[in-house]
C-alpha cells in the first residue's frame, strides 16, 4: 500500500453542491481528510479564492461581524474557503452577513466539532446550506485502486485497525497501533471534552468501553447509567456528544406492531472499528477471537460501510433510506431494515455462512412485500458499493 494519501472522490461533488449565496459545509471527525479534500478542490478550480483557517489566529482576526470589513476582505473574489470554522467566534453570523450582502459568493467551510458548528449555523443559515459528511475512508473509495484480491487480503486489517487515512496508509501494525492511540487520545477525546463543558473523561471512557463490548446488542440508557453510577439523562447527553463528534452512530428498532415488536430499542455502532478496538485495548488477529465477536465486528463493518455508501450515493440519486434493526419480544430479529421510497428491505449479516438465512414466519407474515437478503462474503462488496466503486463523474 502506497504511503501517499489515498485519493478521495468527495471533492468531485463540490462543484455540484457549491452554489451562489449558499454555504457548503464539510463535516466529519478529525483526521479524515476534510482539509485535504478542500485544498485539492481549490487547487483544481480556476476561480480566484480566499483560504482561511480557524487554527490561524491571524486568519480569525480577518473575520469579524462588520459588513464593510467583510466586503473589503472578499474584494472581487467570489469563492471563500474556511477550514476548521467551528473555532471562529460568531461564525454563523459572519457567514449569514456574507451570504446576505455579497452576491454570487460561494462559501465552503469545514468543521470537526459538529455539536458546536451545527448550533452556530442552523438558525442563521436555514435553507442556505448544504452538508457533505466526510467519514473514514470507505471501501467503495478503495475499490477505485484495489483489485478483488487486495480487498480480500486487507479485510482483516480493516476489521481490526479501521479505515482512517493515516492508518490505511501504514504498512506496519505496531505503527497503526501507535497512530490509533494518538487519534483517540489527542483528537477524538479532545473534541468531545471541549464540548458543553464536559469534564468527566473517566466516565466517558467507561461508557465507550461498555458500548464497545455490547457491539450489535440492544442498549438501555438506564442499565448503562446503573453500571456507571450516572442517571440516564446524563448517559443520554454523553451518547449525544459521542454521536455529534462522529465516534458512534445509533440505530433504532423498526416497529409497526408494538404488541409484538420492540419499538424503542437502540443499538450503537462505531464509525471506525480501529477506534472501537483501541478503546477496549484489543487488536489481536481474527484467528484469536471468539466467533461471536468476529460476527459483531463484521456487522459493525457492514453497517458503517453501508452508511457511507448511502451518504455518498445520495449526492447523485437523491435517495436517503431510513435504517433500523428489527426484534420481537420472542427474540426474533433482523440485523438491518431499510425503508426506501416506502419499500422495505430486510438484511441478515453473516460473516461465515453454512446455510442461507430465512426470515422468521412473523416477519414474512407481517411484511409480505419486503425483500429479504443475506449479506455475506459472496455479495457484501456490491452491498457497500465497492464492486467497481462509485462513479461521480
Amino acid at each position: 500500500m502506497s504511503k501517499k494519501f489515498i485519493p478521495r472522490f468527495q471533492y468531485l461533488v463540490l462543484k455540484k453542491l457549491v452554489q451562489d449565496n449558499k454555504v457548503l459545509i464539510l463535516y466529519g471527525p478529525r483526521q479524515v481528510g476534510k482539509t485535504t479534500i478542500l485544498k485539492k478542490y481549490l487547487e483544481a478550480t480556476k476561480e480566484e479564492h480566499i483560504f482561511l483557517s480557524g487554527d490561524d489566529y491571524s486568519h480569525q482576526a480577518l473575520l469579524n461581524p462588520s459588513i464593510a470589513d467583510l466586503k473589503a476582505l472578499i474584494g472581487s473574489k467570489r469563492l471563500l474557503a474556511i477550514d476548521e470554522a467551528q473555532k471562529i467566534d460568531d461564525i454563523g453570523l459572519i457567514l449569514k452577513i456574507l451570504v446576505d450582502n455579497i452576491k454570487g459568493l460561494k462559501i465552503i467551510v469545514t468543521g470537526s466539532s459538529t455539536f458546536n458548528l451545527v448550533n452556530q449555523l442552523s438558525e442563521p443559515l436555514t435553507g442556505r446550506k448544504h452538508i457533505l459528511y466526510i467519514y473514514p475512508i470507505a471501501q467503495m473509495e478503495l475499490a477505485q485502486r484495489e483489485d478483488f484480491k487486495d480487498t480480500k487480503l486487507n479485510l482483516e486489517q480493516r476489521l481490526i485497525y479501521g479505515s482512517y487515512p493515516r492508518i490505511i496508509n501504514l504498512d506496519d501494525n505496531q505503527l497503526r497501533q501507535l497512530e490509533l492511540r494518538e487519534l483517540v487520545n489527542s483528537y477524538l477525546f479532545q473534541d468531545i471534552l471541549q464540548l458543553d463543558g464536559l469534564k468527566n473523561s473517566k466516565k466517558l471512557y467507561q461508557l465507550l468501553k461498555l458500548l464497545a463490548f455490547q457491539l450489535g446488542s440492544e442498549v438501555s440508557h438506564l442499565e448503562l447509567g446503573q453500571q456507571l453510577g450516572m442517571d440516564k439523562a446524563t448517559v443520554a447527553k454523553y451518547l449525544e456528544l459521542l454521536e455529534k463528534t462522529f465516534v458512534i452512530f445509533e440505530r433504532t428498532s423498526f416497529s409497526r406492531n408494538p404488541r409484538k415488536e420492540i419499538s424503542k430499542g437502540k443499538k450503537y455502532y462505531f464509525y471506525d472499528l480501529g477506534v472501537r478496538n483501541i478503546i477496549v485495548d484489543d487488536l489481536k488477529p481474527l484467528s484469536m477471537r471468539d466467533p461471536r465477536e468476529i460476527g459483531h465486528l463484521w456487522e459493525n463493518y457492514i453497517l458503517v460501510e453501508r452508511l457511507k455508501y448511502h451518504e455518498y450515493s445520495k449526492l447523485i440519486s437523491g435517495v436517503e433510506p431510513r435504517s433500523y434493526f428489527w426484534r420481537t419480544y420472542e427474540q426474533q430479529e433482523i440485523d438491518l431494515i431499510e425503508e426506501i421510497n416506502g419499500k422495505l428491505y430486510a438484511y441478515e449479516i453473516k460473516f461465515k455462512t453454512k446455510s442461507k438465512w430465512k426470515p422468521s414466519l412473523t416477519w414474512l407474515k407481517d411484511y409480505p412485500q419486503a425483500k429479504n437478503l443475506q449479506i455475506d462474503s459472496s455479495n457484501y462488496l456490491s452491498f457497500i458499493g465497492a464492486a467497481g466503486g462509485l462513479k461521480l463523474e
